[in-house]
């Protein structure tokens, strides 16, 4: 079994800034990160271990304990951030500033008299910190998600990692159903997303299989599962090499390898070293009472 991997995957440097940041704090104790600092189930098992408080994604609206709180990679809206400071937290910021770009996006089009759509995962963190400082929006998925809407004019963003061609479908879509009004688009899709689609759909196009590391609840990994479906490439979703079905995977001659981008490149290797292990060879040791070959 042949192994290729794809040409850019892991983690961006957001996510690789974010660690750094909460790697860099003294007193990990007197800390809650205000959610999933990525969406990686081993990164934020090392801090737990470290001594941080966390709080689950789904919790966000309890006031933390502690003085401080670790605002993560994925952000949070300017009235979280409000009620927070007012309630006399110290906050740590880790946003990315791709997510920044996007906040920006969407309040300058709020601004303009803009009903804002966000092309995006209902629920996800990103998308509700985007929403906390809306009046007017609406997060669309996919393209039969779109509807005519009521307003005149409509501003278009999207959720940072959401792909390429699903932004653009949902873009056409709108504009075809909702053909007499004023349309806006703002393309907030981050580099790194960019680059690690068109690496898995160039990688497809050599491989029999695809192996995807990455947090079973991270948006841009499942994207990347997501190409692969389409293109009907058997494709494997694992967290650590743990995960691997090496029996599954030893039917195909030649695997890819790409992972999303809250995955910590020694994650990457472990799994890389693992599929190599798996297609060297397999020795075989002569039956008892046999020669050996050459013997």
């Amino acid at each position: 079994m042949k192994v290729i991997l794809a040409s850019h995957m892991g983690m961006c440097f957001g996510v690789k800034d974010a660690i750094g940041i909460t790697e860099s704090v003294k007193e990990p104790e007197l800390v809650t990160i205000h959610g999933e600092l990525v969406h990686n189930s081993s990164v934020q098992e090392r801090f737990k271990e470290q001594g941080f408080h966390t709080l689950h994604e789904s919790a966000r609206a309890e006031l933390p304990q502690s003085p401080f709180v670790l605002i993560t990679a994925h952000g949070v809206s300017n009235a979280e951030r409000a009620r927070l400071a007012d309630s006399g937290k110290q906050l740590i910021d880790t946003t990315c500033p791709l997510v920044r770009r996007v906040h920006r996006a969407a309040l300058h089009l709020q601004a303009e008299g803009f009903f804002v759509v966000i092309a995006g995962r209902h629920g996800h963190v990103e998308v509700e910190g985007l929403i906390g400082d809306l009046r007017d929006y609406e997060v669309i998925q996919s393209p039969g998600d779109v509807r005519g809407f009521a307003h005149q004019k409509i501003g278009i963003i999207s959720q940072s990692t959401t792909p390429p061609l699903l932004f653009d479908e949902i873009c056409a879509e709108i504009r075809r159903v909702n053909p007499d009004r004023e349309i806006k688009v703002i393309d907030t899709i981050c580099a790194p997303t960019r680059e690690r689609q068109a690496a898995v759909k160039e990688l497809l196009g050599k491989v029999d299989a695809l192996v995807v590391v990455g947090g079973m609840n991270s948006n841009n990994t499942r994207h990347l599962c997501h190409q692969a479906e389409l293109r009907g490439v058997p494709f494997y979703h694992v967290q650590d090499e743990h995960g691997l079905d090496e029996d599954a995977l030893l039917q195909h001659e030649v695997v890819g390898l790409t992972a999303g981008t809250s995955t910590p490149d020694a994650t990457i290797e472990g799994v890389h070293k693992a599929l190599q292990r798996l297609g060297k060879p397999r020795q075989h040791r002569p039956q008892e009472g046999k020669a050996s070959p050459g013997g």
